[in-house]
């Protein structure tokens, strides 16, 4: 079935022009704003795009920060805890029968008429 033609012809008025220069910067407002949708959208998705990669990157700093964080909290215990034990061993070298006791268990140092016999092979106490 072909198309029929139409005999219609085109008034030429004021009216019609001013319809017609009407409805032709309705067409292109309609393309600048499809446009502008495109140019936006496409600005958003680039920026989501960068958003979630700067969010990934973060994500991946923060797992290695908290890793680094909990090693030096183990590090920091382990610390105090030497410290506390050099203090105590400081605390111990200031009195004068535990550094005799020392010197008598590991530097074979005697009394006046004592004889040190060396049994075993011990770690010293100290």
């Amino acid at each position: 079935m072909a198309r029929k033609k139409r005999n219609v012809t085109k008034m030429e008025s004021s009216y019609t022009r001013q319809y017609d220069a009407y409805t032709e910067r309705q067409r292109k407002k309609q393309k600048r704003l499809f446009r502008r949708l495109i140019l936006f959208a496409a600005f958003a998705v680039v920026l989501l795009g960068l958003m979630i990669g700067y969010h990934i990157h973060q994500r991946g700093v923060y797992a290695s920060k908290q890793t680094e964080y909990e090693e030096k909290q183990e590090e920091l215990a382990s610390l105090k805890k030497k410290e506390e034990d050099l203090k105590e061993e400081i605390e111990l070298l200031n009195d004068k029968s535990y550094v005799l006791e020392i010197a008598r268990t590991n530097y074979f140092y005697s009394k006046d008429g004592e004889t040190i016999f060396k049994i075993t092979e011990e770690e010293p106490s100290y």
